[in-house]
């Protein structure tokens, strides 16, 4: 471990994501693609590092939101499917078609610069159509007209259609049903025209779980590879893969008055134990879990005492007077051993658990278990 050179880290275990991805295949059975979405650096746990466990476990897709990711993981991954899910303008839609890239487009003006690049590097480019069905963030509108032009998109000899999708605003179930059943509708008026979509996807995480129904052929999963359950079937578990970890770097006593931290918002009512540990919201740890957060010391809770720094924050050891400085800290766990998980940080920060792993930052190292031991230390800015 002598690599970390800090003792702060996110620990990623890649048994429990080849578990999850296994498991989401089992789920959706068979004829259901599964293309992974890694975007946001696999949601903090590191694309690239857990691209090959998720491909090697069922994988037929890596999905990511930008240019710059798509082609992160392509120059470590020559033959991997990857799709750009978001918008890529047209000066860079270049590097798409050199670099082999499945593109999600809604519009006739870049299918036709797709099929010119593709004529010109003697190369079909793959694009996915985004269909808007109510999410009103990208896509074609849902109209006669855009499932025309979508139709004489297919006239272009240069591109492959593959794809057509759309993504479910989760608003209850009335409204994801129309929802789908506008895409359903959208797509059969194309397909009913004499041509055909090689995937059609509409589901994420949560609705590839919840609503099996609209599986179609291709899910979306993406938190749920993680381990992080936002779904309502409780019949359906998968495993946390981060744990976030550090150690006790001092210890002090206080005297009842002495306060901590920047404007002394928490003061000592008696006697008490104070130890400051190396992890701040540069780390990216909500500050907003000042007196609400807690770290696992000795598998007992400690308090999180006084505002949150960027770089440092103390905790109340005075129930756990058997903790030294050096000893393990857990920030993030699973839930067992009195540790919270990263559901409850994101209830207790006022968040969901995405925004809680895409936080944690490129400062703080990775290490990567595989078969129940240390596999693999990314230190990001060495």
């Amino acid at each position: 471990m002598d690599s970390l050179l800090r003792d702060t880290y996110a620990e990623i275990n890649l048994d429990n994501i080849a578990y999850n991805v296994r498991k989401i295949k089992e789920v959706a059975g068979e004829g259901v693609a599964v293309a992974a979405v890694v975007k946001a650096d696999g949601y903090g746990h590191g694309a690239v590092n857990i691209a090959e466990t998720i491909m090697e476990n069922g994988g037929d897709y890596l999905a990511v939101a930008t240019l710059s990711e798509a082609l992160e993981l392509r120059r470590r991954y020559v033959s991997y499917d990857i799709m750009i899910m978001g918008y890529t303008p047209d000066e860079y839609l270049k590097h798409v078609v050199e670099n082999n890239i499945t593109q999600a487009i809604f519009s006739m003006r870049q299918a036709r610069l797709l099929n010119e690049l593709g004529e010109a590097h003697s190369v079909i480019p793959k694009v996915h159509i985004k269909y808007d069905t109510g999410f009103n963030r990208l896509g074609y509108k849902d109209s006669q007209e855009s499932t025309d032009e979508i139709y004489e998109i297919f006239s272009l000899k240069n591109i492959e259609v593959e794809g057509i999708f759309s993504h479910l605003a989760l608003a209850g179930q009335e409204e994801d049903d129309i929802q789908y059943n506008k895409f359903v509708d959208a797509v059969n008026r194309i397909e009913e025209k004499g041509i055909s979509f090689k995937y059609k996807h509409i589901c994420d995480s949560i609705s590839a779980i919840d609503y099996p129904q609209y599986r179609l052929n291709m899910i979306r999963p993406g938190a749920i590879i993680y381990g992080l359950k936002s779904y309502h079937d409780d019949l359906v578990v998968f495993k946390q893969a981060m744990t976030f970890k550090t150690k006790i770097y001092h210890i002090k006593t206080l005297v009842k008055g002495e306060g901590v931290s920047y404007d002394y918002l928490w003061k000592a009512d008696k006697e008490c134990i104070v130890g400051t540990l190396p992890f701040g919201y540069a780390d990216g740890y909500p500050r907003n879990l000042r007196d609400k957060g807690y770290v696992t010391i000795h598998g007992k809770k400690a308090p999180i005492i006084g505002v949150i720094c960027m770089d440092q924050c103390m905790v109340d050891l005075t129930d756990i007077p058997e903790a030294q400085v050096g000893d393990e800290v857990v920030i993030y766990g699973d839930g067992t051993g009195n540790t919270a998980d990263i559901h409850e940080i994101s209830q207790l920060a006022g968040t969901n658990k995405n925004e809680i792993v895409c936080r944690i930052t490129r400062r703080t190292p990775r290490v990567y278990i595989k078969d129940g031991k240390v596999y693999k230390i990314i230190n990001y800015l060495l």
